[in-house]
């Protein structure tokens, strides 16, 4: 007996190539895994740190180093997702990602190499545009490839990933730690390579998204990568269908796209600042901050084994991602997001008043080894992979490249800046306020929870031109759930009854020419 069409067996090899690109984040997440905790080694603190009796370990970094360390990789990625959209506009999802592969192994090496400050900071700038090209690629191609009831799972596995290489530098670090010299840090940064080397060969196996060859009219070879990606024809002809439909109601306004078109009318205006806040998800739970100095933080605050204590802390936080795998399909991806910043911002006031209350001692520091555990299931389950999810599905087809890279670019700073000025709060040469940092983020979390509950969407199940029907009809928020899609000659319909000028969406301008090519085509 055949699997059901609706079964990951059947879909299979659409779901393979979406786990292999979703492959891209691994070494961001092992660099963030391994970062902190080079930080707290003597072989690394030994070239560019300086010799501190009153630290624990007897070395430490000034807090501009640390800062520079941390947050320029972060910079580099806003600067990479920023870039997204001219050069995906013109080279496609996987001649980008083989760019990211190529530039990730030359910082890496670079890294490798200095023992100059200004060479690792070199280095750090590199890797982190090489990140935001795999950050912001891969989830394109998830995104416009994945089926449409998968595509939450397939960006589960993109979270997962970042979190396995999280969990692995955090490992590795642990175990090179007591090493003597260079060897202590070089050993985890060689991680770095292992993810780029197999997707840069994998991918050869894999086609071009179908929407990005269709939007460039290569038709045929969109049909092609399409028939590689499902396994039914009918499938195929309704999704073509419904592909070169959305094309040609766009096709005027695709040519020549510039960074202003994002703002240009009501419709793309709402669908980029939606994108922005899908994406600024992250960095409004002050995760980042945890992420990048969770061992130098456990370790300055004396709370027990710093390297061990971060490997528990994102050991939860894989298992946590996997289990939400099972809720994504069920529940939707707006009731997570709004459940997890909430959650995370609680947990992030209690740790705060507990360290106030009683601050250095053993209880509070079980107290906030525990309360970080909680903060993580919350992160990485809830709202890690599928913010990123809401940001790419919720742009249109022809701006789909510049509204993510865009949001991607908005996450990105965001999550510098909580890495840039952690080091202030955190680091006894400066503020000092060790656990006491949670008073920070505790109304982000909250502020972010109300905003999103009113103005975010629920795209659940739908297709991507399902969801430019919705948008062009207008819809709040909370009919995104329940709405049927009635097709273009219903959306025509409704803005024809409406007071809106036709001047106010490309849709609305397409909408009468595209209507002809919808009905001869086939019909999802």
């Amino acid at each position: 007996m055949s699997a059901p069409r609706t079964s990951l067996l059947h879909n299979r090899k659409s779901m393979v190539a979406c786990l292999l690109i979703s492959m891209s984040p691994f070494q961001y997440g092992v660099d963030y895994g391994l970062i902190g905790g080079l930080q707290a080694m003597n072989g690394f603190l030994a070239i560019f740190g300086y010799a501190d009796p009153a630290a624990p370990n007897g070395w430490n970094l000034t807090p501009t180093v640390q800062q520079l360390i941390s947050s320029l990789m972060t910079l580099g990625a806003c600067v990479g997702s920023l870039s997204a959209g001219p050069i995906g506009a013109y080279i496609g999802r996987r001649p980008s990602l083989w760019a990211a592969c190529i530039l990730c192994g030359a910082s890496n090496a670079i890294m490798l190499g200095t023992t100059n400050i200004g060479g690792l900071y070199a280095g750090r700038f590199l890797i982190g545009i090489a990140n935001g090209w795999f950050m912001t690629f891969s989830q394109l191609y998830i995104n416009e490839c994945a089926p449409p009831h998968f595509r939450g799972l397939a960006m589960g596995f993109f979270q997962w990933w970042c979190s396995i290489g999280t969990l692995i530098g955090t490992i590795v670090d642990n175990f090179t730690a007591g090493i003597t010299g260079r060897a202590s840090y070089m050993i985890p940064l060689a991680l770095i390579y292992a993810v780029p080397c197999v997707l840069f060969f994998g991918m050869f196996f894999v086609p071009e998204s179908p929407r990005w060859l269709v939007e460039h009219n290569k038709l045929e070879a969109g049909h092609k990568a399409l028939e590689w990606l499902r396994p039914d024809k009918e499938v195929i002809k309704a999704e073509i269908a419904e592909i070169m439909a959305a094309k040609e109601l766009e096709s005027s306004a695709a040519a020549g796209v510039t960074f202003w078109d994002l703002w240009r009318n009501p419709v793309d205006r709402r669908r980029t600042l939606l994108s922005i806040a899908a994406v600024s998800i992250q960095g409004a739970s002050g995760a980042m901050y945890l992420i990048s100095y969770g061992t130098y933080f456990f370790e300055m605050a004396n709370v027990g084994s710093p390297f061990m204590n971060s490997c528990i802390l994102t050991g939860v936080g894989v298992i946590a991602n996997m289990l939400s795998w099972f809720l994504v399909t069920r529940v939707g991806r707006r009731s997570l997001v709004i459940t997890g910043i909430a959650g995370c911002g609680i947990v992030q006031l209690v740790v705060a008043i507990v360290y106030t209350l009683n601050p250095g001692t053993a209880d509070t520091g079980k107290a906030i080894v525990g309360l970080s555990v909680i903060y993580i299931i919350f992160y990485n389950g809830l709202i890690a992979g599928y913010a990123w999810v809401l940001g790419g599905e919720i742009p249109s087809q022809r701006l789909r490249s510049m509204t993510f890279g865009v949001s991607a670019c908005a996450g990105f700073i965001e999550g510098w800046l909580a890495v840039f000025t952690a080091p202030y709060f955190i680091n006894p040469d400066a503020l000092n306020w060790s656990a006491k940092y949670g008073y920070i983020w505790f109304p982000s979390c909250i502020i972010t929870a109300f905003v999103i509950y009113f103005v975010l969407p629920e795209t659940k199940d739908r297709t991507l031109e399902e969801l430019d029907e919705m948008f062009a009809a207008r819809l709040p928020p909370r009919k995104f759930k329940t709405y049927v899609c009635v097709g273009l000659m219903g959306v025509q319909a409704d803005n024809s009854s409406s007071d809106a000028s036709s001047t106010d969406s490309p849709i609305d301008e397409k909408v009468d020419n595209a209507v002809s090519t919808s009905e001869s085509l086939p019909k999802a």
